[in-house]
């Protein structure tokens, strides 16, 4: 028995992994598998049972684990990022959430015809969204900006402001009459307390920082074990107000000036992709498929209560006086997946309820996790179309952000931006900006690693960086910052002449490289020197008559191919990180010289390739 524990354990840490990387693969929310794991798992093959193998540690670790996913979400909440949009998201975790919840518990006592304390209790689990469901699910869809940072910022602090609207209805549910008073004071006490535990946690943690009194090296574990202290102290002193503490705690983080929590953001990222793939399939494989199929046709009638009244009802009424259009609105009354929260909460106060005599118990978590399924499989089949149908789909990433305005810069900006591959050119000087605001190619007047970046630089439809700049630290941290947000394939520097120093003095660090644009031998001085001499960034159209081996052989060593495109329009970067093999229906991009060569290999004066 003692060997089975781990070996299990083990097994489901393999097996959530596995499905992370078959919803990736599918491109479909990793819900969706962690879901149909822990059933198998455990309703219908009866392997699994986490009850039997955890006994009471089980729900102390789901808290612990939620704990830790709330607050990684808000440590990405940052004010700027909302602006223009807080009175709607204000409005959505207010009075929002609390018409969602007196419309979703109705339409239950009606067609379920649960007590109402049980329809009360289902109608706030069922409120929250999260984001453990909504960023997967933005990262498929790719709506606007505006409306991914609503549903965002929604999905995060709607979580404790949900479990905290259930914990008032489940106090209501077991409290004597004469309690109600108590239960009132408890709630205030509750809120109370989480939000300055949570401030207290985030000034410790802080000023720790700050301070260097805590080494940089246990940033990462230090944050985590204050987190789970505040978690863990907020429940002991109030109960259940520590999902508000985290929250608070990671919110009051992330808007604190001169700060820097990347480091920590990236370790929670991790350690709540490895939570949830646990949670999800553990909290899976404790549903009662009795429970299910008691049910009846009354949750087909709540799941149409949830997606076509409450929920749109709610999104019209919280947008008054914003500026979204109907559109707009449309998107947001139709994405709200249900996620982890919902889950685990309901299943904790289902065991409660169940030692204080309450049958309708097991169909509470069963009806919780039909909505879960429901909503995220809907929606993750229907939301890209709807987005796109609609108009409100974010322009593909087929953009560059280059920095260092440099001729060099200013010519391949130039040779992009008339290919219509979507251009920013950031320099921290404004006059280097001055040809290429004159062609009219957008800019960006600053540090592309500055806070004013974060909150004024817009990466919209941008995929890729060129880092360009005479200075090789510069584009070093600037592949380093992009390489989360673009990925490592898609972020390249441009090699600089010191750093062909032949005794590596000037090298960069293996974990710190990037792929090198345009080949290993090819440097800022050797583009600029070719400028000098009057060549020209030109298209060449490939043809079944014309390939890429006739290219280079016409050219030779006169050319340097830079970019390609495919004929989708689709850009490829000549680069150390892969050998391009344009074929027809390519065009090529190149800096070729301004004549072309003879057969011998001496110029001639004739044309061959657009001048880009």
């Amino acid at each position: 028995m003692h060997d089975f524990i781990p070996l299990t354990i083990a097994a489901i840490l393999l097996v959530g992994v596995g499905a992370q990387w078959l919803a990736w693969w599918l491109g479909l929310p990793a819900i969706l598998p962690l879901l149909a794991v822990g059933i198998i798992a455990g309703p219908i093959t009866g392997w699994l049972n986490p009850d039997r193998l955890l006994g009471e540690l089980l729900f102390p670790m789901v808290s612990l684990g939620v704990a830790v996913i709330l607050f990684e979400g808000a440590l990405t909440l940052r004010f700027a990022e909302i602006r223009g949009q807080a009175r709607v998201v204000r409005n959505l975790v207010s009075f929002g959430a609390l018409i969602n919840w007196l419309l979703i518990a109705l339409a239950t006592r009606v067609c379920m015809d649960l007590p109402w304390s049980m329809a009360l209790l289902f109608g706030a689990l069922v409120t929250v969204t999260g984001p453990t469901v909504v960023a997967p699910l933005l990262r498929s869809v790719r709506p606007q900006r505006e409306i991914a940072s609503i549903l965002r910022w929604e999905g995060i602090l709607i979580d404790p402001i949900g479990a905290l609207l259930a914990v008032l209805v489940f106090e209501f549910t077991v409290a004597e009459q004469d309690q109600v008073q108590n239960t009132l004071l408890l709630f205030g006490t509750t809120v109370v307390a989480g939000t300055l535990l949570g401030l207290a946690g985030a000034w410790l943690l802080a000023n720790l920082m700050r301070r260097q009194l805590l080494p940089e090296y246990l940033h990462r574990i230090g944050s985590l074990a204050l987190v789970l202290g505040v978690f863990a102290f907020a429940n002991a002193f109030a109960a259940e107000s520590g999902l508000l503490a985290v929250t608070v705690m990671g919110m009051r983080l992330a808007n604190t000036e001169n700060l820097i929590v990347e480091d920590i953001l990236n370790f929670k990222e991790t350690l709540t992709l490895l939570l949830i793939s646990i949670l999800f399939i553990v909290l899976a494989a404790r549903l009662d498929p009795h429970a299910f199929a008691g049910m009846g046709w009354g949750a087909f009638g709540v799941m149409l209560a949830i997606l076509f009244v409450a929920r749109p009802v709610t999104v019209w009424l919280s947008a008054i006086g914003s500026k979204l259009d109907w559109r707009q609105k449309t998107v947001l009354a139709w994405i709200a997946p249900r996620g982890i929260v919902a889950a685990a909460v309901s299943a904790l106060f289902a065991l409660q309820l169940e030692r204080l005599g309450h049958a309708e118990a097991r169909t509470l978590v069963a009806l919780t996790f039909l909505v879960i399924l429901v909503t995220v499989i809907l929606q993750s089949l229907t939301a890209k179309a709807v987005v796109k149908k609609l108009g409100l789909a974010a322009p593909p990433p087929r953009g560059v952000l280059m920095t260092g305005a440099t001729r060099v810069g200013h010519a391949i900006a130039k040779a992009l931006h008339e290919r219509d591959i979507p251009v920013i050119l950031a320099d921290p000087v404004w006059q280097n900006l001055r040809p290429t605001r004159m062609a009219g190619i957008p800019v960006y007047h600053g540090n592309v690693l500055s806070e004013h970046a974060d909150t004024y630089l817009d990466l919209t439809g941008i995929g890729k960086l060129l880092a360009m700049s005479l200075w090789m630290e510069r584009n070093t941290l600037a592949g380093l910052y992009f390489r989360p947000l673009f990925g490592a394939e898609h972020v390249y520097t441009l090699r600089l002449d010191e750093e062909r120093d032949s005794i590596n003095r000037n090298r960069v660090t293996p974990s710190y490289r990037t792929a090198r644009l345009f080949g290993e031998q090819v440097t800022f001085a050797r583009l600029q020197d070719r400028l000098d001499q009057g060549h020209t960034i030109r298209a060449t159209p490939l043809t079944a008559n014309f390939d890429f081996a006739a290219f280079r052989e016409k050219w030779g060593e006169q050319t340097i191919p830079l970019f390609a495109l495919d004929p989708k329009g689709k850009l490829r970067v000549f680069s150390t990180r892969e050998t391009l093999q344009p074929s027809a229906g390519w065009t090529v991009l190149s800096l070729l010289p301004p004549t072309e060569p003879n057969r011998g290999g001496k110029d001639k004066n004739q044309g061959q390739g657009k001048a880009a």
